[in-house]
């Protein structure tokens, strides 16, 4: 892996700072070496990785919305730069970490670059042969917060991983992981960077330090490799499509955890006589990672005394290659000293040249059909965190409004739209989002995410007693309703 071994030495460094810079790049280059070769496939020719590289860049500068906000100059820069870069590359692997870091620098959760399969079967994350690690991002920690059963006592949960390969933790992070993420919101971004900290091809080895909640420190060398132990600690929790429970006898709870498979619909519609016991009400969206927007729209319609949901408002950018021709010679003050149909074409021809013109399209809040004897509206908390994302977001968007709901945990994930999917070489592929979503107002919530009213994350405590402070929450508001 190349991106581990090279390293330019300023000529002005001295002796001392050289031997220290020498074992670095020595302790990387046993890291590279330390991969299995034989597990990474390596068929895509030049020409192809040439060529995919280029599909990446053209599908972005005709279809990627938030062009607007990136730095075209830098963008054409590290364009021009990979095109030597991909061709140097060891294996596919290489290849198409070379396209996510290029993706990543568009810094947006719904445009991505994926491994072939062929690629991805060999990428492991917490598998490590007698070990499972499990981290999260706890204050800036990357915090060990489940491992496999029979580890628990070498390994306790809480444990902080403080050096990777030699390196503090964020040094390695920041050089070797976050570059490669692509992400619209920076909190998402660093718990990702956590959570796959160690995702790397089977065979590659990784020496750790390790703090004990105890202060005590240890070391540990990891190798990738099959799972032996199935079993975790703690173990994970089970969940369905819905879930749904009684707490206290007049709140019910239930976790809607996706909006991908309809058949949520069915399940919520089963549950509906028992919901409509509940004098308080707990809506669970923290593990819903979005799907169809309408999958959503029609559980809300139940919880609403309104008879419109306002959901999102959209654009995406129009491109007619005249346009663009003719804002070449367009100057600003054709946009406003000329009569109104031609300030109208002048504006469209400059915002087209600069990639910059937008199509909005039409507004229509949903109508409910629904009989208002079948609403259910009672003090309703919206639990939310930052897995919360994508059509579940835009559920949030339809809530905005309602009196009667209260958002309790953390900002969502921060990231929708309609992404665009296209194949690359070898197998793999890629997506580029091309609609904005905003509020019906026009406020954004895409790389800033949808805030709680009240806020509340887990703590380490929270993590070692497997609570969950969210929820206490929820009900603890609740009752004093």
């Amino acid at each position: 892996m190349e991106e581990f071994i090279r390293v330019k030495i300023p000529q002005s460094t001295n002796i001392k700072k050289m031997k220290k810079v020498t074992i670095l790049i020595l302790s990387f280059f046993i890291y590279g070496k330390s991969i299995a070769q034989e597990n990474l496939p390596n068929k895509i020719t030049k020409e192809d990785k040439i060529y995919g590289l280029s599909k990446f860049w053209q599908e972005v500068n005709y279809n990627f919305v938030y062009l607007n906000k990136i730095n075209r100059k830098k963008w054409n820069a590290l364009y021009k730069q990979l095109i030597t870069e991909v061709q140097e590359t060891k294996n596919d692997y290489e290849y198409y970490r070379l396209l996510q870091k290029f993706c990543a620098s568009l810094k947006d959760g719904h445009t991505n670059v994926y491994f072939p399969k062929s690629v991805d079967s060999v990428i492991y994350n917490t598998w490590f042969g007698d070990y499972r690690l499990f981290l999260t991002n706890i204050n800036g920690k990357a915090i060990v917060t489940r491992v496999n059963l029979s580890k628990k006592e070498e390994i306790p949960v809480g444990s902080e991983i403080t050096k990777v390969n030699g390196l503090p933790t964020h040094e390695y992070a920041n050089q070797y992981v976050k570059p490669f993420i692509a992400s619209s919101t920076a909190y998402i971004l660093e718990n990702n960077t956590i959570n796959w900290l160690l995702r790397s091809p089977k065979g590659t080895s990784y020496n750790l330090e390790l703090k004990k909640p105890n202060g005590q420190y240890f070391n540990l060398k990891l190798t990738h490799g099959e799972v032996k132990e199935s079993e975790v600690y703690p173990p994970f929790e089970q969940r369905k499509l819905l879930d749904f429970k009684w707490i206290d006898n007049d709140i019910a709870y239930i976790a809607l955890n996706s909006f991908s498979n309809s058949e949520i619909n069915k399940l919520f519609t089963e549950k509906l006589p028992e919901i409509k016991k509940a004098k308080k009400l707990i809506i669970d969206l923290r593990f819903n990672g979005g799907g169809s927007t309408g999958i959503g729209t029609k559980i809300l319609q139940y919880f609403t005394p309104d008879k419109k949901l306002y959901g999102s408002a959209y654009q995406s950018r129009l491109h007619i290659p005249s346009f663009k021709a003719w804002g070449k010679w367009t100057k600003p003050k054709d946009t406003v000293n000329s009569s109104e149909d031609d300030k109208k074409w002048s504006k469209q021809a400059l915002l087209s040249y600069q990639d910059n013109y937008f199509h909005k399209f039409p507004y229509h809040p949903t109508e409910i059909t629904l009989s208002t004897k079948k609403r259910i509206v009672i003090p309703t908390v919206l639990l939310i965190g930052n897995n919360t994302a994508s059509a579940a977001e835009d559920f949030l968007i339809a809530a905005d409004n309602q009196k009667h709901m209260t958002k309790i945990g953390e900002p969502t994930f921060g990231s929708t739209g309609q992404p665009m999917l296209f194949d690359l070489p070898g197998g793999g592929s890629a997506r580029v989002c091309t609609k904005k979503d905003t509020y019906p107002d026009g406020r954004e919530f895409v790389g800033l995410g949808i805030q709680p009213d009240i806020f509340i994350s887990k703590t380490l405590t929270d993590f070692k007693n497997n609570n969950d402070p969210a929820l206490q929450k929820a009900i603890e508001f609740l009752n004093k309703k």
